[in-house]
């Protein structure tokens, strides 16, 4: 077995890494990859010669640079990845269960910040499923996968804007602070959750470390929805909600193209 190291300048999120995974899926030789994401590197654990995995990896144009290759005696991975894939299988349902719950009480409570947030769960639900739903298919099944993901998401972040931009315009009431910040915080604790799983993984391979990613940004948007309410509640305005709101919606939309690039 042989082990090449790959910097890869350009990955810096789970978009790329996934966009590496799926490039990655018809080569036969491949028994393992270890990410580094904030090292911008990539372990490959391979039989055979490295040349079919880097002319993969520079079709997807991230600037991917050869470190080095050495072989190394085989290494048992099967159960690091039966543990990442429980961790990611209750982080997803954490996620979910979130995004149907914050889409119902934003529209209850007429908060679009609270609806962005539920695309913002349902987003890295996308990111999550793709490497569970998908494992075992071919690289065109997850494709196909990434695809209408990518463009679900899109399409439902433009619907999102679109309501900004008509409550902008004076349609639509105040929205129920009280339901914002209840329901913010409820998912601010089950983002906690899900870092806690993915920080007590221990894990070098990331899924777990851009999950961890992912999920703190997570935290940071509940935060906002939560000072959003405090200032609806102060203020009297709906105009804290639709600004938290659309930025959330812009993370959203940007976080559908780079799933879409995931399709190509």
């Amino acid at each position: 077995m042989f082990k090449t190291t790959f910097r890869i300048s350009k990955m810096d999120c789970p978009s790329e890494e996934q966009m590496v995974r799926v490039r990655l899926e018809g080569v036969d030789d491949i028994r393992n990859l270890k990410f580094d994401i904030p090292g911008r590197r990539l372990e490959v654990y391979h039989a055979g010669g490295y040349e079919r995995i880097l002319t993969a990896l520079e079709d997807l144009r991230l600037d991917t640079e050869l470190i080095f290759t050495e072989e190394i005696e085989p290494v048992g991975t099967e159960e690091d990845s039966r543990q990442q894939r429980r961790i990611l299988w209750q982080v997803l349902a954490i996620n979910l269960f979130f995004f149907v719950l914050e889409m119902l009480a934003g529209f209850i409570a007429g908060s679009m910040g609270l609806v962005a947030d539920s695309l913002d769960m349902l987003a890295d639900s996308i990111v999550y499923g793709l490497s569970l739903f998908a494992v075992g298919g071919t690289a065109v099944r997850k494709k196909k996968i990434a695809g209408a993901a990518g463009y679900f998401q899109l399409a439902l972040a433009v619907l999102g804007f679109a309501e900004v931009i008509r409550r902008f315009l004076g349609y639509g009431e105040t929205p129920d602070f009280y339901t914002m910040i209840v329901i913010s915080t409820l998912a601010l604790a089950g983002n906690a959750t899900c870092l806690y799983l993915l920080q007590r993984s221990k894990s070098r391979e990331v899924h777990m470390q851009a999950s961890m990613i992912f999920t703190s940004m997570d935290v940071i948007v509940n935060f906002g929805v939560i000072v959003a309410g405090i200032c609806v509640y102060l203020t009297g305005s709906k105009m804290p909600d639709l600004i938290v709101g659309t930025i959330v919606f812009i993370l959203v939309g940007r976080g559908a193209f780079r799933i879409l690039r995931l399709s190509r």
